[in-house]
């Protein structure tokens, strides 16, 4: 089940809300894990069954970590076995098949006998909820959060429905007070109703259109560059708009609930260097990884050479967290470099001393070209869509027809939008922390019966980030 469907509005979530505020303090939190797992199992029943099992595996292993008495062996061999568990099972399911068909084309490549592939289906936002499980015991062992109160609280954390299948990471320790306790007020109610619908139309009026833009030019056999260009840029706004409208409408579901969730983008395009873009772009990602991953490696403390390979395998891993794809891990790789060389620098882009605008300009160049890698079927596509920038390909003969349904009145206008709002400082997360007011309500509801009767009329309808 997606946000952005009429069985969601019209059907699972005022039924939800309905018993939600019906229901007694003390079995909200049970509703709420029933909740969702029904809106997870919507798609393939059996992911629930996984997901079940891993939150029971962690709550024990947690009661493990905290036992009185236990001694620091037995403690280090609880987060050992939890750790290797999750990333086992997160391994098998997103990288087996990639770790297969790459053994097989090995073996072919020095004419050994291949094996069988088995077919592997990767259950939705299992990267997402292993991470917050992950969070949770590491965080237990190091001393930074306390234990769940009951299985009922841990559950619902694993499994809330808003951050459930694409986000934001959310750390144990960030909801435990509001886990066991938590405000509703008419105001914060509203005000996620509000950033709920204006994600939505982020969503809808903006991902979707420029996504059809973006994957027509994508598939097309060598564009012309304008239309190359285009292309690019048609994506980097779709995979902001789509994951950051999703974003928004989470934190505006956990709003109306009482929790509530760190902001996840804070106008990333407005970034004047890689390093800057990792502090706006996916910030629950960035944390999580420079937590758990970069500082335990040894973050900047071993010297420069380390913080380098810190850097590196840090980009690396996170690539590959997006996909089990090379795409991916040149797409971090491409990242890791410009860290390093920004850290090399005292954390300044080479065009530092150019004006805000031209350095912003300059990264967001940057960014396109990484969304290149990011966005190709493989790293041969990703070559031959950058010779095609730079004018390197023969033109193919379909080339007008492509111009003709990029350039659509519709389409510039919408592509005209996007580059407006990505290059404006307000947020909608900052936006929506206002009081509401009667004047934004009315700006925000009917923008959002026009996201909903466009909804509609769509068949593209993806969310990005669903597959990772």
């Amino acid at each position: 089940m997606v946000f952005t469907t009429h069985i969601f509005l019209f059907y699972f979530l005022p039924l939800f809300l309905a018993v939600y505020f019906l229901l007694p303090r003390a079995w909200r939190n049970l509703w709420i894990t029933i909740a969702s797992y029904v809106f997870y199992g919507w798609w393939q029943p059996w992911f629930v069954c996984l997901m079940m099992f891993t939150t029971v595996m962690d709550f024990m292993w947690g009661k493990v970590i905290t036992r009185t008495g236990a001694t620091e062996a037995q403690r280090k061999l609880a987060v050992a076995a939890c750790v290797v568990t999750n990333l086992s099972f997160l391994g098998f399911f997103k990288y087996y098949v990639f770790a297969a068909e790459t053994l097989n084309q090995l073996l072919a490549a020095v004419g050994a006998e291949q094996f069988r592939v088995l077919k592997v289906i990767l259950p939705i936002g299992i990267s997402f909820y292993t991470f917050h499980s992950l969070t949770y015991i590491i965080d237990l062992y190091r001393g930074d959060a306390t234990p769940a109160k009951s299985f009922t609280d841990f559950s619902a954390f694993v499994a809330l429905f808003p951050d459930l299948v694409a986000g934001p990471i959310i750390r144990y320790k960030t909801l435990a007070e509001q886990l066991a306790s938590r405000s509703h007020t008419l105001s914060r109610f509203t005000s996620g109703v509000t950033i709920f619908m204006v994600g939505f139309a982020k969503k809808i009026l903006l991902a979707n259109p420029v996504g059809q833009v973006a994957d027509a030019t994508f598939l097309a056999a060598n564009p012309l560059p304008l239309d190359a260009w285009v292309g690019v840029l048609a994506y980097a706004f779709q995979i902001y708009f789509d994951f950051c409208g999703y974003s928004d409408m989470a934190v505006g579901l956990g709003r109306m609930l009482g929790f509530e969730f760190l902001k996840n983008f804070d106008a990333p395009y407005r970034a004047d260097s890689i390093t800057d873009v990792w502090r706006r772009w996916h910030i629950s990602l960035s944390s999580v990884l420079r937590d758990y991953l970069y500082f335990p490696l040894g973050g900047n403390r071993k010297g420069p050479t380390r913080t380098y390979v810190n850097l590196a395998v840090v980009m690396l891993l996170g690539g590959l967290w997006h996909g089990a794809k090379w795409n991916f891990v040149a797409w971090g790789a491409y990242h890791g470099l410009f860290l390093g060389y920004e850290r090399w620098r005292g954390k300044q882009s080479i065009y530092q001393s150019f004006p805000r605008s031209v350095r912003i300009g300059l990264t967001f160049v940057l960014m396109l070209f990484s969304w290149v890698l990011f966005r190709a079927d493989n790293l041969t596509a990703a070559w031959h869509y950058f010779e095609s920038m730079f004018g390197l390909m023969p033109v193919a003969e379909t080339a007008p027809l492509l111009a003709a349904s990029l350039y659509t009145p519709y389409r510039l206008l919408v592509l005209f939008v996007c580059a407006f709002l990505v290059f404006q400082p307000l947020q909608a997360h900052d936006w929506a922390q206002r009081p509401v007011t009667w004047p934004r309500m009315a700006m925000v509801t009917p923008l959002f019966f026009v996201a909903l009767m466009t909804m509609y009329s769509q068949a593209f309808n993806p969310f990005l980030y669903f597959q990772f």
